[in-house]
């Protein structure tokens, strides 16, 4: 048998039924409850269930079906339900709330707030808690990744050098305010590219893949898209905001920039001081298409 881990799914063996649940095999470390309410429907003594392992209000193991915002091991965005003289407790979606002493906070955290934490199990009480000190818990190993490689993140904060953010549930990775086309906030979750790994093993990220082949790409597509609109013409030029070009092409304004340059090199369209413009060639190469 596995070895029961507190804090993560398990899959266990139902023993034996009672009024208030089931009692499910943890091995050596004795029956595990599984209260009735949070068991599958049509439980029945030996089947195998997947469940969440922590302790309850009482430091009793106990088991349930339902699925936390985090686990033991990872970072999540989590709301603060209420303090008192010796924490947070925040909601990670189990009728007891996780603890997040006070130690482990970087700023006094606020009821109805939300913070970035890492969940560990506290090896002196042995109690599942969260800890907004994120970075000790980040990975010194070096990174093995490549360049253009996609990612998911956890965006962690903003900085003065833009978004710090967590890569893969593992490293620390940042993305430079010149890389920002689109709002982020903290506790965002989402896709991104490594633009490098650099000696010392940190990450600098991307939100979007660089190279010829997305110029090529767009290029296509802005062509088509002016190939649809009335007279050929977009407002969009060097002076618009790089959040507008983004909000309509989702591209960055670096490469709507080059992408207008490619289709401009071919002659099929024109660039003008208001937008861009369809050449009769761009509109022969829609035909032929």
């Amino acid at each position: 048998m596995e070895n029961i881990r507190l804090g993560k799914r398990n899959r266990l063996e139902v023993l034996r039924e009672v009024d208030f649940g089931f009692y499910l095999d943890g091995g050596e470390i004795g029956e595990i409850l599984l209260p009735r309410r949070n068991a599958p429907e049509n439980c029945k003594i030996g089947d195998i269930v997947d469940v969440f392992l922590y302790l309850d209000s009482e430091e009793r193991l106990t088991a349930t079906t339902e699925t936390p915002l985090i686990e033991v091991g990872k970072f999540a965005y989590l709301q603060v339900k209420w303090t008192n003289e010796f924490g947070a407790y925040l909601d990670w979606g189990l009728m007891k709330d996780l603890f997040c002493p006070f130690r482990e906070q970087k700023m006094r955290m606020q009821q109805g707030h939300s913070y970035v934490v890492y969940c560990y199990i506290d090896t002196v009480t042995y109690r599942i808690a969260a800890s907004a000190k994120v970075e000790k818990f980040l990975s010194e190993a070096m990174p093995p990744y490549e360049q253009g490689e996609c990612v998911e993140i956890l965006i962690q904060q903003k900085t003065d050098l833009g978004f710090k953010a967590i890569v893969e549930g593992r490293f620390g990775g940042l993305i430079y305010d010149n890389e920002i086309f689109r709002e982020l906030h903290t506790g965002d979750t989402l896709s991104a590219y490594i633009k490098q790994v650099r000696e010392d093993g940190k990450i600098d990220l991307t939100l979007q893949p660089h190279g010829k082949e997305l110029v090529e790409g767009f290029s296509e597509k802005l062509l088509n898209y002016m190939l649809s609109v009335e007279n050929g013409f977009i407002p969009f030029h060097d002076k618009t905001p790089a959040e507008d070009i983004y909000a309509k092409f989702k591209v960055s304004k670096k490469t709507f920039k080059r992408a207008a340059g490619d289709l401009y090199k071919h002659r099929l369209i024109n660039i003008e001081d208001n937008g861009l413009r369809l050449t009769k060639r761009g509109r022969s190469k829609g035909m032929e298409d």
